[in-house]
């Protein structure tokens, strides 16, 4: 009796398939590069879909280093496969929980996973540490905590939150924050802000973090002006300049500038409403080298009356570059605004628009 074949994945059509569909089978069958990013990746890597007329596919990971493209960050397409989904289906169960406007019934979400309720939570706790139900209570507390300092209204901040009772947010609220809502939302009392700054060909820019993360990424013709900016921020929080911690991360940022659409994994601490966030996420989904436009990505949030509040959310954004509102224009193709100033935004776009147009065999070898 003869065997059922295996799926073929021959043609560029049949690998492109594969690709869209994340098909696992298909791994070390080939692989995948993208051109606007100069990476190659395994066919099932969870990075965002690329722009098919920017993909090369190599029949081996060495055709694509040979071709001038650097192994993905995320799928380590050069080392040997691992074969178990698990991983992979519990962080999709991560973001349905961080991306529901309520915590998903856990039955309905081991559902959504093709799992029993007992066998999903028992993978999830192994998997992320934690119950599904004690990540939604962490990332709803996270929530709340991102909403205070932009709604500077603590009974707003919980609904927008998730909280269906004051007595609820804050029982919850001290372990979270480490101080009562309202102390929090009154400019960072008791954080330790650690910043640097350095001058590069957009002029001068810092970087800030807290312990958690990154907070800020701004650019202005002076350092002056950027502590000053970061004091009016976090009016109440300890500012410690030239911290030499945060190097590595500003050499990052420096080379994410010279090289468009590296991919960056670094972490952020800010502040955002559910829906500054989902347009923050969006715009970190437009690939670089190209643009899209503020009624665009309300429609692809699925707001698609909201354009004006995406423009809000754009003007909002704490963190340049790894958040690239300048990809953001106008419906007419004009700029439109940019926090920066737009002679930045200008920049940034052709920087970009001259990588994506310029062979990967011929870019500068850079280390990774």
């Amino acid at each position: 009796m003869q065997q059922a074949t295996e799926p073929v994945f021959e043609t560029n059509d049949q690998r492109w398939n594969a690709l869209v569909q994340r098909n696992r089978q298909a791994d070390g069958a080939f692989f995948y590069a993208v051109k606007t990013t100069g990476v190659y990746c395994r066919p099932h890597c969870s990075a965002r879909r690329p722009n098919r007329r920017n993909v090369e596919f190599f029949l081996t990971w060495a055709d694509a280093e040979h071709a001038g493209y650097r192994a993905c960050r995320r799928c380590h397409p050069q080392q040997p496969s691992n074969p178990s989904p698990i991983p992979e289906t519990m962080a999709r169960a991560c973001r349905i929980i961080e991306e529901a406007e309520e915590s998903p019934p856990l039955a309905a979400l081991a559902a959504t996973m093709g799992f029993s309720p007992f066998h999903f939570q028992r993978l999830f706790k192994e998997t992320v540490g934690v119950t599904p139900k004690a990540y939604a209570m962490a990332h709803r507390a996270r929530r709340f905590q991102e909403s205070l300092r932009e709604e500077r209204s603590v009974t707003q901040a919980m609904y927008e939150a998730g909280f269906g009772s004051s007595s609820r947010c804050y029982q919850n609220a001290a372990g979270h924050l480490g101080m009562t809502p309202a102390e929090y939302g009154k400019g960072g009392v008791g954080q330790c802000i650690r910043h640097a700054m350095v001058r590069c060909d957009l002029g001068w820019m810092l970087v800030a973090a807290t312990g958690r993360g990154i907070c800020a990424i701004e650019f202005d013709d002076g350092p002056d002006r950027l502590r000053e900016r970061l004091a009016a921020r976090f009016p109440a929080a300890e500012l410690q300049g030239d911290d030499p911690e945060l190097a590595g991360w500003m050499e990052r940022v420096l080379v994410a500038l010279d090289e468009p659409g590296r991919a960056l994994d670094l972490p952020l601490d800010i502040r955002g409403t559910a829906f500054q966030w989902r347009v923050w996420r969006a715009l970190q989904a437009i690939p670089a080298g190209s643009t899209a436009s503020y009624a665009e990505i309300a429609r692809n949030i699925g707001k698609p009356a909201a354009a004006r509040a995406v423009a809000r959310a754009c003007a909002s954004n704490p963190v340049a570059v790894l958040i690239p509102c300048h990809r953001i224009v106008r419906g007419d193709g004009g700029l439109g605004g940019y926090r920066w100033d737009l002679r930045r935004k200008q920049a940034l776009l052709d920087r970009e628009a001259a990588r994506r147009d310029t062979p990967a065999d011929s870019r500068p070898e850079t280390a990774s």
